[in-house]
């Protein structure tokens, strides 16, 4: 499985958001869009260009697959398994979407705060630290279910303190976490416009 292993805070640079790729230290003072407030690359200080409609859509679909971490071919096995539900159910596509990455074990520990980035809970789940209902789990891109439970297998792995609130439709305590129901659009990153994103692969 392929996976990005250059610089992190090159990414948030280059989107010119802050995605908190590195931990703790993307809520400092010391991440890298704080300390260089520009795009990467020898004419990143220079006055950005003026986007077309497809290069907002494409900057967006790059932004929210840097934030969880995947690569093309996850994303559009998401929006196609987004597609055929929201077919199915007639909801929203673009909720249904965004369910689907905000469902994911990583993400699930991450945002439980039983890791301090989305890389080092994939981390865990891939060196088998995590147990999901009990049962040893090593598939980070697993989509939980409400009333799934999570647990670390080794309670010390989790960092020490909690760099954001836990979302409410997760449940939180020591080192287990339990999906109590699932998100809805307010529940997620008002950041993201999930409707670019879909406008993209619907071309």
């Amino acid at each position: 499985m392929g996976r990005y292993t250059g610089p992190k805070e090159k990414l948030s640079r280059r989107e010119g958001v802050n995605l908190h790729l590195k931990g703790a230290r993307s809520f400092s003072e010391k991440n890298g869009l704080e300390r260089k407030p520009f795009a990467p690359g020898q004419h990143g200080n220079q006055r950005r260009p003026r986007l077309s409609n497809y290069g907002f859509q494409l900057r967006e679909k790059q932004k929210v697959k840097r934030i969880y971490g995947l690569r093309e071919k996850n994303m559009k096995k998401a929006f196609k398994e987004a597609d055929r539900r929201s077919k199915l159910f007639n909801s929203d596509k673009g909720l249904e979407f965004l369910r689907l990455l905000e469902l994911r074990l990583d993400n699930v520990i991450y945002l439980a705060g039983l890791a301090a980035s989305r890389a080092s809970s994939r981390q865990f789940v891939t060196h088998g630290h995590v147990k999901v209902n009990g049962q040893k789990i090593n598939i980070p891109s697993l989509e939980l279910k409400e009333g799934d439970s999570v647990e670390l297998v080794k309670a010390k792995l989790a960092p020490n303190e909690k760099l954001f609130q836990t979302p409410d439709w997760i449940e939180s305590k020591d080192a287990k976490c339990k999906v109590a129901r699932l998100p809805v659009r307010d529940d997620i990153d008002e950041g993201i416009k999930e409707n670019l994103i879909i406008e993209f692969y619907s071309r």
